[in-house]
């Protein structure tokens, strides 16, 4: 009797499965799945178009996310704040689709907003980015980049993040190249100097609309704590730091926290943050409750959008 060949359908199947699983479920990139599988990130790519078209990943779409309009009320006034919404969330939910959500309902409320006499600024986000990637339409306003740029795969930079928003508004795009860290803090005050850093920074005091996310200084709370190296992160912890918003480190009282890292990032000061006169921030996950109350004490944020698991925390 003749030995059958090996299937190699079936093997096809589980890498295909498994590369889907990591990207769509897991929120890896196609860099780091490569780099695990020992393949470009365009086989990676090529795999997942392929997982697609055979029927390895079905995607459906659901409806747009829901706002609990009643706990966004209890949460606004509990804060004293201008406005926040609270976007209802599900079991399982990944950290992605949260993001994905908080991103839609801001970009409905951005375009709610905004008028043709405002200016947008926009720094460098996960949750930035999915607020522009959500926008349909704007009014012709002017877009200011309020940051620099983490070189992170597969994630836009606020250079792209400003293009996109002001080819749907049709307005100038006030934008710059430079790092979001800069080696030293020579380095950055270089580059603050820089004609197009510092054509574009001129803009910023224009600004009167600006979408901003909110991470605590923890591990996983926030891209920069991951990034620091350890000295960085103590020190940071030792001046009083509990979080930062878009670069812009602050206490338990929201007031700024200077040296270390800090003096190495490329973005708006603590005074210009606190001029714009509506700062719509995005976060979610109970944990964030602490920065959430200080980036407020602190006049950093005046309207939030977050999950319902951060709104309950933040009611406690």
């Amino acid at each position: 009797m003749t030995a059958q060949p090996p299937d190699s359908s079936a093997t096809d199947r589980e890498l295909l499965a498994a590369v889907a699983r990591r990207f769509y479920v897991q929120d890896e990139s196609k860099v780091d799945i490569g780099k695990e599988l020992g393949m470009s990130r365009f086989k990676v790519a090529r795999l997942l178009e392929t997982a697609r078209a055979q029927g390895v990943v079905r995607i459906e779409i659901v409806g747009e996310p829901s706002v609990d309009y009643a706990l966004s009320q209890r949460l606004s006034q509990s804060l004293s704040i201008d406005g926040v919404l609270v976007v209802r969330s599900h079991d399982g939910q990944s950290e992605a689709e949260t993001r994905r959500d908080l991103g839609t309902v801001a970009a409905a409320e951005l375009t709610r907003i905004l008028t043709a006499d405002d200016v947008l600024g926009l720094p460098w986000s996960r949750s930035v980015a999915a607020t522009v990637g959500a926008l349909r339409s704007l009014p012709a306003v002017p877009i200011v980049q309020l940051s620099g740029a983490l070189a992170i795969p597969d994630l836009h930079s606020p250079v792209d993040l400003v293009r996109s928003a002001a080819n749907l508004s049709g307005g100038a795009a006030h934008h710059f190249y430079a790092p979001l860290v800069a080696a030293d803090p020579a380095s950055a005050e270089m580059l603050r100097r820089q004609p197009g850093v510092h054509e574009a920074a001129s803009h910023i005091p224009e600004v009167t609309v600006a979408v901003v996310g909110i991470g605590g200084w923890a591990a996983g709370e926030s891209t920069l704590f991951d990034l620091a190296t350890p000295a960085e992160r103590g020190a940071m912890r030792k001046a009083g730091a509990v979080g930062e918003i878009s670069g812009v480190f602050i206490d338990v009282d929201g007031n700024a926290v200077d040296g270390g890292l800090a003096d190495r990032i490329i973005t708006l000061s603590d005074e210009q943050l606190v001029a714009i006169p509506t700062v719509i921030g995005l976060v979610a996950g109970p944990a964030r409750a602490p920065v959430v109350r200080a980036a407020i004490r602190g006049r950093k944020v005046n309207r939030l959008v977050v999950d319902a698991p951060l709104a309950l925390e933040l009611l406690r």
